[in-house]
């Protein structure tokens, strides 16, 4: 399997860099870029995460923010005068985001949209010549992201996918005690995810669109329904038509770091989720609050659960992985990772029982790492393949437990009876948008 990481550097420089996620602007900037290295970036999607991702670019040498664009006048115009803060110059702003792609100064766009959008931005910016930071997961469909890992492909630009754990030498570390053995043969990996924000929001009554907002444009691809602001900023994801609750949220996360360190490239033979909405608390959410999802593999078995309300998990800690092998027990999250032993037959631990803080760094260093890959310095820690296979391996339990089926494969790689899920694979875009074909 192909590691898409850089260890040695990470760990050369990742005492310098352990700050906050985001970290303060400018503190990399201490070396002179040539003009030929200049980077021109633009964000599509500035509320939340995207904001972040664009202030970590920025954070590196030779970076400028040309352009922004969104759909709520309100934030655009906020963000707008937050980079004018930063670095002293203004932005272009747009409200459609084909018109920032047409900008022939722009060298690569951040894609920090609902997932909903993720998939046509990326494709028409890819079309366009562009370089591309898409937050995860990589898309809203299983038919959406197989169509952005074939245009990746196809247009050879840089993609650099959201999932920033890749690029900690936390992450890597974990990676590197799994795959050498030192836990012995693991048996079972355990995911979990157990959130506040994953029970939904208080329902509230549909009401009028906010000034400013272009709803239409906001839901794009989507289906046309009223507005609500349950169905908006912050708690879209828990719709199917903009996201996939937690499991494709939070849960990308840690399958990517499982399927990595798993050395995972393909299917698992079986695939199967149960689940539902169970809080009983009434709240607004279409997708499930309660979720359990077997991977069956050759020689071992892997779970995702999730109890969205609820703050407590196993191993005092409520999300992590666990790494079950017969010598022990890795288990980790972003805060920390630990080893617990297994005890032999004379009673004595058969490894160490050892654990380590976290850092949060990868942020700003997987920005850097998506601006040295377009300068072509390194290559990108988390390209298109591994957002595909995590994003897979989310929408493939959702898949499950919206038909009841247990998913297998054929010999070929080919899913079993594909065409009877045809209309959950594959999203029917709102006119005018077109699905994007390659």
């Amino acid at each position: 399997m192909t590691k898409y990481t850089r260890r040695q550097f990470i760990r050369t420089t990742s005492s310098a860099l352990a700050a906050a996620s985001v970290a303060p602007f400018s503190s990399l900037k201490n070396f002179t870029v040539a003009p030929s290295d200049t980077v021109n970036i633009a964000l599509i999607g500035c509320r939340s995460m995207g904001f972040g991702d664009l202030t970590n670019a920025l954070n590196v040498e030779g970076v400028n923010c040309i352009g922004l664009c969104d759909v709520d006048q309100n934030i655009l115009e906020n963000r707008s005068a937050d980079v004018e803060q930063m670095t002293g110059e203004t932005p272009e702003l747009y409200s459609d985001y084909r018109k920032l792609l047409e900008n022939d100064d722009l060298d690569a766009v951040i894609v920090g949209t609902p997932d909903h959008w993720h998939c046509l931005q990326t494709v028409h910016a890819l079309e366009a010549g562009k370089h591309v930071y898409v937050e995860k997961p990589l898309a809203n469909s299983i038919a959406e992201i197989n169509v952005m890992k074939k245009a990746a492909n196809y247009y050879g630009h840089v993609v650099q996918v959201g999932q920033q754990q890749r690029s900690g030498a936390h992450w890597q570390r974990v990676v590197d005690l799994v795959q050498s053995g030192h836990l012995g043969k693991i048996r079972q990996v355990d995911l979990w995810g157990n959130f506040g924000y994953g029970i939904g929001a208080d329902p509230v009554e549909n009401s009028p669109v906010p000034e400013g907002v272009d709803y239409n444009m906001w839901l794009g691809p989507a289906p046309n329904r009223a507005f609500n602001q349950n169905h908006f900023h912050g708690s879209w994801r828990f719709f199917w038509p903009y996201g996939g609750g937690v499991q494709t949220d939070w849960g990308v996360h840690l399958l990517d770091i499982a399927l990595w360190a798993m050395e995972v490239e393909g299917m698992p033979n079986s695939i199967h989720s149960i689940g539902g909405i169970f809080s009983g608390m009434d709240r607004a959410i279409e997708v499930t609050d309660t979720q359990t999802t077997t991977y069956a593999f050759d020689d071992f078995n892997m779970e995702w659960k999730h109890t969205g309300g609820l703050e407590i998990g196993p191993y005092n800690r409520h999300y992590g992985i666990a790494f079950i092998g017969n010598k022990g027990t890795l288990v980790v999250n972003r805060e920390s990772w630990e080893i617990i032993p297994v005890e032999g037959e004379d009673d004595r631990p058969l490894v160490e029982r050892i654990s380590e803080e976290g850092d949060s760094s990868y942020h700003d260093v997987h920005a850097n790492n998506f601006i040295e890959s377009i300068r072509g310095n390194e290559t990108a820690a988390a390209p298109i393949e591994a957002g595909h296979l995590a994003a897979m391996y989310a929408h493939l339990g959702n898949l499950s437990y919206l038909t009841g089926d247990t998913l297998k494969w054929y010999s070929t790689g080919e899913l079993v009876d594909e065409h009877e899920y045809s209309d959950i694979i594959k999203p029917d875009y709102r006119n005018p948008w077109t699905f994007p074909s390659i």
